[in-house]
């Protein structure tokens, strides 16, 4: 009789792997309630929930984490208009050449976050463009329009010609066409595209550090805590809030495409 079970082997490799991967993250949890302030001791000498407090209230927390929002909030916006453009003139055009713009369009994720940096940082350079939240922006839309550009590009290539073409038959103009049509059928690979680029945006650190100027993100914020810690607890409770501010969005986006053809999932 055949068993659907896996063998022991496997499933014991697959336990080690999911071990490997987020016993460390359940570390920073688990540090964020110990007592002790300076140093890592294994078990905690004590648990306690007071650095949440501590961490509420202090001031230098709050600035760079409402930047982080802004940042990413309007790095999406940008990926949504820009990478949805792109996509509809992919799948939508052929030209010679198609391919090889196509690539063009995704090689900024498949860089090293250290090469995007400093082509940006020597951009803004030549152009005398001061450190601002706008080159912080700028440096994040670069992977964040190649997000939501392959989420559209798969839905549009499901949807193919079609609808557009009944539509037009039936005297719809373009406008028409694209708000009845094809946007309602887009939604879902465009929100997920979306949530997942904030996600992204709200977790860089890379990019940030060539782009930000004196200007602190919530990352680069917790980086310079660990080179320098004033309250070790503090920063594993920060760092609790950018895995949830990061994991909601990211699992959102695989509920949306998880039955498609989207690519949510792959992402930097």
């Amino acid at each position: 009789m055949r068993s659907d079970r896996p063998p022991f082997a496997l499933t014991l490799g697959a336990v080690g792997g999911l071990l490997f991967l987020h016993l460390p993250i359940l570390l920073i949890f688990l540090y964020a309630f110990t007592t002790e302030e300076k140093s890592y001791q294994f078990p905690p000498p004590g648990l306690t929930t007071e650095w949440f407090a501590v961490a509420w209230n202090r001031e230098d927390i709050w600035p760079p984490l409402w930047l982080s929002l802004r940042v990413a909030a309007m790095s999406s916006a940008m990926a949504l208009i820009l990478g949805t453009l792109c996509a509809a003139a992919m799948s939508r055009a052929k030209f010679f050449g198609r391919d090889s713009i196509s690539l063009l369009i995704i090689l900024p994720i498949a860089l090293p976050g250290i090469i995007t940096g400093m082509s940006l940082r020597s951009a803004f350079a030549l152009g005398g463009i001061p450190f601002s939240t706008w080159t912080i922006v700028l440096g994040h839309a670069t992977f964040c329009i190649v997000i939501v550009y392959n989420n559209a590009v798969a839905r549009f290539r499901r949807l193919g010609p079609s609808l557009s073409e009944a539509s037009a038959d039936l005297g719809a103009t373009a406008f028409q066409t694209f708000r009845h049509v094809i946007l309602p059928n887009l939604g879902t690979a465009l929100l997920a595209g979306g949530m997942l680029a904030f996600a992204l945006s709200f977790d860089e650190v890379i990019v940030t550090t060539f782009t930000a100027g004196q200007q602190k993100t919530l990352p680069i914020w917790m980086l310079d805590e660990l080179v320098r810690p004033r309250q070790r607890p503090v920063t594993n409770v920060v760092a609790i809030v950018v895995v949830v501010a990061t994991f909601l969005p990211i699992l959102g986006a695989y509920l949306l495409t998880e039955r498609g053809t989207e690519t949510a999932g792959g992402g930097k």
